[in-house]
């Protein structure tokens, strides 16, 4: 694709047809909604608690500004492809959504005095409706704004702060109930999944898999919410894996390898009671469907497995090297305490760091080249389906110089377990 050749003209189109198919479906479910009979309101317990914030109206108010914005601040054509088949995507299933499942606000706006304030929300209340609630598409097409804004090298702080001011007025505005905004963060989240950015590009392989995480936090906080509001406040505890989702969503956009274990491959206790799921879901997914659970040789006296157990303590002696890849589990205590243990992680199905790898490759070659007669090297993952055949191959084509399409043969022949994903395809080609 020929990023260079966006234009004025590309950029100034997808607005319009955004804009047209918004105002289309904005406008008739409006009009739908209000033949009705009855419309129902949601609002959760705690919503009366919220303040009206005239001044809000303000933050509120610039969401138009921000949808004209937007389309011209595409870097490239990939970009505003995406960014329009996103807006199209949740203007039309947000619109679907209205009709189907028919809202309104309930909360009564107090009078504001005849001033600037006072003429906003009066003009909001010729031009806007009480219906179309959720999901809430000022929440969703905020979050979409964000997934451009956020690459901006100038202002990106304050872009950051309007937007979740913005987010935030819908509640103070008396504009929307808290399950609008709910709905609206899951619709966009859902958009951001189905229209990836850059999807084969390896770089984008932990914004991918983030928006996952970032879905699941959205939908388990609703859930928590809604559960608490007719069956008790016990469910509020889903509130605990909402919160875990969204921080392992920003590692993962980080790349932050050590979120979970330190560089001595320890995970400490405040970690392990805040990552209590996640690591529970691990331990029984390792327990149950690892693969490679005996080591396989793959080069002379070198070894790829998934983390091993105690059972697996016969296959090595003291001369053994294990280099431990998994992030988010913790080595057996035998194995963790030997001076021959390393522990470099790589997040889970995630992008690998080129010069982490390029130096790891290196390191294992060193090693290698310097074990005594009965050592071994050993390079294991939690699965053992991606990360350590990943390593495990460069290692092999370095220390046997093989070319890159031969060593993905051998590995692929030797460990039909193996998963070499497609994204990962430039990746080996750079290192």
């Amino acid at each position: 694709m020929d990023e260079k050749r966006l234009t004025i003209q590309q950029k100034f189109s997808a607005f319009i047809l955004c804009a047209i198919v918004f105002m289309i479906v904005y406008n008739y479910s409006a009009w739908y909604i209000s033949r009705l009979e009855t419309v129902p309101s949601f609002v959760f317990s705690f919503e009366k608690y919220i303040p009206f914030l005239p001044w809000t109206i303000i933050p509120y108010m610039t969401s138009g500004l921000f949808f004209f914005l937007v389309f011209f601040l595409c870097e490239n054509k990939e970009q505003l492809k995406v960014l329009a088949q996103r807006m199209l995507f949740t203007t039309t299933v947000a619109g679907l959504c209205f009709i189907l499942f028919p809202l309104k606000f309930s909360l009564e706006k107090p009078e504001i005095a005849q001033t600037f304030l006072g003429y906003s929300f009066r003009f909001l209340k010729t031009f806007d409706s009480p219906f179309n609630q959720a999901p809430s598409l000022h929440i969703a097409y905020a979050l979409i704004f964000w997934s451009v804004l956020r690459n901006l090298k100038k202002r990106r702080l304050f872009f950051m702060g309007w937007l979740l001011l913005l987010g935030f007025s819908t509640l103070t505005t008396y504009q929307h109930h808290c399950i609008d905004i709910l709905s609206g963060s899951v619709l966009a989240h859902i958009s951001f999944v189905v229209f990836p950015y850059r999807k084969n590009d390896f770089l984008y392989r932990n914004f991918h898999l983030a928006n996952f995480y970032f879905l699941s936090a959205w939908i388990t906080a609703s859930l928590a919410l809604l559960l608490n509001q007719y069956y008790g406040y016990i469910w509020l505890l889903l509130l605990w894996p909402a919160i875990m989702f969204i921080a392992i969503g920003y590692h993962y956009q980080k790349n932050n390898v050590f979120f979970l274990k330190d560089k001595n491959g320890n995970i400490s206790i405040l970690r392990k009671i805040l990552y209590f799921p996640y690591l529970l879901t691990y331990r029984f997914f390792w327990r149950f469907f690892r693969t490679n659970k005996t080591p396989l040789e793959i080069a002379p006296r070198i070894y790829i497995s998934s983390r091993p157990d105690r059972n697996d303590l016969k296959f090595f002696n003291s001369s053994t090297i294990i280099y431990d890849l998994s992030a988010e589990m913790e080595e057996i205590i035998d194995l963790k305490t030997t001076p021959s243990y390393h522990s470099v992680p790589f997040l889970d199905i995630g992008s690998f760091d080129i010069e982490q790898t390029k130096a790891l490759i290196k390191e294992i070659t060193k090693h290698y080249q310097h074990l005594p007669d009965n050592g071994k090297i050993l390079i294991h993952c939690t699965m053992g389906f991606t990360r350590s055949s990943v390593i495990g191959m460069l290692v092999m084509k370095n220390i046997l110089s093989l070319p890159l399409e031969e060593a993905v043969i051998t590995m692929k022949t030797l460990n039909r377990n193996a998963i070499i994903h497609s994204y990962l395809q430039d990746f080996l080609k750079k290192i």
